[in-house]
């Protein structure tokens, strides 16, 4: 039985992505070189100090691990700049109305992101009452496809991995959900989200009820 959902952040419900990706050119950019939008695919549910590994190896660039860290925190310091910005209009299409109906039924609702900065994201849509935990990277120490971001929600929510569902628009997050023992919902195309259990173009028009008979016939 279902008791609880647990939400990723950033594709799922807000965009923020976008911001992520803009803060990471320009310092990719200061840096003297640049990545492509396919890249930055790789980057969604991995760490900062991952991502940033990554995105020096795709311009052949070698740091210290202090310079390393002055530039995480450079490019996360531009990202905030955009999300002070931020408001309902970036909610996605579909996630507050599944949200809302989630509350009104009476499931546990959860966030769980690599994101440092979730509070903040929440906050600026209007949405941060709507979780009962918020699980992010503030928190964590193991970044997906590892499943413990999902594990302490469901632990926070007092539920088990097998009574909840995960909503991800990322492979790393769907793999993760699955290794822990989730039911998945990934948030996209199938064609890099086929492992989840059920896969959604847009939260838009959708609610639980037919989350969990799609679920239950796949």
């Amino acid at each position: 039985m279902i008791k609880a959902c647990l939400f990723d952040l950033d594709g799922v419900i807000v965009d923020t992505a976008k911001y992520h990706y803009k803060a990471w050119k320009k310092m990719a950019n200061s840096l003297g070189f640049d990545f492509s939008e396919k890249e930055n695919e790789q980057l969604k549910g991995v760490s900062r100090m991952d991502s940033i590994n990554l995105i020096l190896g795709w311009g052949g660039i070698t740091l210290s691990e202090a310079d390393k860290a002055k530039w995480a925190s450079q490019k996360n310091d531009w990202y905030l700049e955009y999300l002070q910005k931020m408001d309902k209009s970036e909610i996605l299409p579909g996630a507050l109305e599944l949200v809302q109906e989630l509350k009104e039924k009476g499931y546990r609702v959860a966030l769980g992101s690599s994101s440092k900065n979730a509070v903040l994201a929440l906050s600026k849509v209007g949405m941060l009452h709507y979780f009962e935990a918020i699980i992010d990277g503030t928190k964590t120490t193991r970044s997906k496809p590892d499943p413990q971001v999902f594990e302490m929600g469901a632990a926070a929510l007092d539920c088990k991995p097998s009574e909840c569902i995960v909503f991800e628009d990322a492979e790393s997050g769907v793999e993760a959900a699955i290794a822990g023992g989730f039911y998945a919902v990934g948030m996209g195309s199938p064609d890099n989200l086929g492992k989840a259990h059920l896969v959604l173009s847009s939260l838009e028009g959708v609610s639980i009820d037919d989350i969990l008979v799609k679920i239950t016939i796949s």
